[in-house]
């Protein structure tokens, strides 16, 4: 039981049926990676967050540890979709914390709006 809404078990997906970035941003598959390469050199592969270097693609072959591309504040909050000054590379664990953060202050502007 929790007092209000879902346990961390049964949160909702994030972004659930709209999983392509062009349904999300506008922004084809193409240029979302053009951005990250660019993004990449930029930030030398570091996460904005807390610094932490993405592993070596010989370290990762498969990819499952690399960095993602972030909207450093989110478009919803009024961030550009494809400012190079809004985009960093974030890491997973940094970008669970910074997604619970943003839900959670959603679902307070929600709630504030009602």
């Amino acid at each position: 039981m929790v007092p209000r809404g879902r346990c961390d078990d049964h949160q909702r997906i994030p972004w659930a049926g709209r999983d392509d970035k062009a349904s999300r941003y506008g922004i084809s598959s193409g240029r979302w990676r053009t951005l990250k390469r660019r993004v990449t050199a930029r930030d030398n592969g570091c996460c904005y967050r807390c610094g932490i270097e993405q592993p070596d693609r010989e370290d990762d072959p498969d990819g499952e540890h690399q960095h993602q591309l972030d909207h450093i504040r989110p478009i919803s909050e009024g961030g550009a979709a494809e400012d190079l000054d809004n985009l960093g590379l974030i890491c997973q664990p940094c970008h669970l914390v910074k997604s619970k953060e943003e839900a959670a202050r959603a679902n307070r502007a929600r709630r504030k709006a009602r």
